[in-house]
């Protein structure tokens, strides 16, 4: 995963056995932002729990973990099952492992539907049902979206539902410093063509609109890949995406090039990017974002995902002294609506037993999502929950992307191949803002796709 190789997990694990009460976060009842009915009615339904085992596996360690745990609690401490989660620091390689010795968790949480859908195929997840696919196709924003990212073909060959959507992730965003819109008397851009208006406006005056920074140390490029998913999502059908993402179209199509191209008008465009293409290409994405709180700001815009005010000056205020836009979709194509790219985590039955598919049931509840919501560091699509119970403006306005989203997309590059996604597209976007045509950058990717075919 070309994003997770910074973020610094540690191994861990948790048992989570026997909560009770005085073990929960929000004391169920005493604030009115929970839904404590949901919470209330699945408690009435799987209280026979008690001396069951559940075991759940799954990539959160750290602050993730103990945040995780605060929602495991209210789990057991309404079943009286026993749950013990787990993690490892090499968890894609672990699961393969323990699935294939026939010692698998009850539940596997991955934020990888490709490795989900391989699981699959071989036989070791167990499917869900159509009455799932359909709950979270009625519940969640974009939810055919989400269905479609846990449908896999089976052993058998046969496609079924096998994960269920739990905690997501949101690139299409566009950061700006409200002051210096306010001092510059701009206007937050409500379609892609408002928004080239705001950057030719932003030149006109001056200033210089966006910052941008490919620089990752051995995974240098990939922000400029998620520049070309957020744009093809904006030109082209999902369909196309898709289809371009499992290479059934090739790199080349004029679709993608399209793509590419689309990027080079925000990055190439003579004084759009601060330093200019060489300085996109050489600045290190977490030091990009630091232009927008210069004096005078050294730009006005920076696209990123939901991740970057960790990278922002300390003190940063969010909501007062920065924030954010969903970057919009074209005006001039309103039948692909709202589409979002992001990224999430799945949960699939790899043990099946009474006591996980209670768990997948807790999991639609409302109190399952707001728990961990009114902390930090999650967001969901599910269009049930309460966004007054998010902890703060920021992570509300990120989940209402979500939930109003009519198309979500997970990021592509991750899906492709590693020697193409984690490869060849990242050095391809280099070469691209180095002033390689984009046909040929798009030729030379096709080519190393070709490669391992």
């Amino acid at each position: 995963m070309k994003k997770s190789f910074w973020l610094g997990v540690a191994a861990a694990a948790l048992l989570a056995s026997g909560a009770s009460a005085a073990d929960l976060k929000f004391k169920p009842g005493e604030d009115a932002r929970f839904n404590w009915a949901s919470y209330d009615a699945f408690k009435a339904a799987h209280a026979d729990l008690k001396g069951e085992t559940i075991t759940v596996f799954g990539p959160w360690r750290g602050d993730d973990e103990t945040l995780f745990t605060t929602v495991l609690n209210y789990f057991v401490e309404a079943t009286g099952a026993d749950l013990k989660y787990s993690s490892s620091e090499n968890y894609e390689q672990q699961i393969v492992i323990d699935t294939q010795a026939g010692s698998p968790p009850n539940v596997a949480i991955l934020p990888q539907p490709g490795l989900l859908a391989d699981l699959a195929s071989k036989g070791f997840l167990t499917p869900l049902g159509q009455g799932e696919a359909d709950w979270v196709k009625e519940n969640y924003g974009a939810g055919q979206s989400w269905v479609d990212l846990g449908t896999y073909k089976g052993k058998d060959g046969a496609a079924a539902y096998f994960a269920f959507p739990y905690k997501a992730d949101i690139k299409s965003l566009v950061w700006y410093v409200p002051e210096n819109f306010e001092e510059a008397g701009y206007e937050v851009p409500k379609t892609m063509e408002e928004l080239i208006a705001l950057s030719d406006k932003i030149v006109a005056d001056g200033g210089t609109p966006w910052c941008i920074g490919l620089g990752s140390g051995g995974a240098t490029g990939w922000p400029a890949t998620d520049w070309v998913e957020d744009l093809m999502l904006r030109a082209q059908s999902p369909e196309v995406y898709d289809k371009w993402v499992k290479n059934e179209i090739p790199f080349n199509d004029p679709a993608v090039v399209g793509g590419i191209e689309e990027f080079g008008k925000f990055a190439l465009t003579d004084k759009y990017a601060d330093g200019g293409p060489a300085g996109v290409a050489a600045t290190d994405f977490r030091d990009s974002p630091k232009g927008l709180f210069g004096v005078p700001p050294k730009c006005y815009l920076h696209h990123q995902a939901s991740f970057i005010p960790s990278f922002f000056p300390e003190g940063t205020k969010l909501g007062e002294d920065a924030d954010f836009f969903y970057m919009p979709p074209y005006a001039s194509k309103p039948e692909l609506g709202r589409p979002v790219l992001g990224a999430g985590t799945l949960m699939a039955i790899t043990k099946d037993s009474k006591g996980a598919r209670a768990f997948l049931e807790f999991l639609k509840t409302p109190i399952a999502h707001e728990i961990w919501m009114a902390q930090s560091g999650f967001l969901t699509p599910y269009k049930a929950v309460n966004v007054a119970t998010y902890g703060n403006d920021t992570l509300r306005k990120e989940g209402e992307i979500l939930t109003t989203a009519t198309t979500f997309r997970f990021d592509g590059s991750d899906l492709m191949p590693g020697k193409v996604g984690a490869g060849a597209f990242w050095t391809g976007m280099i070469d691209y803002v180095g002033g390689k045509p984009a046909a040929d950058v798009a030729a030379d990717i096709q080519k190393a796709w070709d490669a391992i075919k």
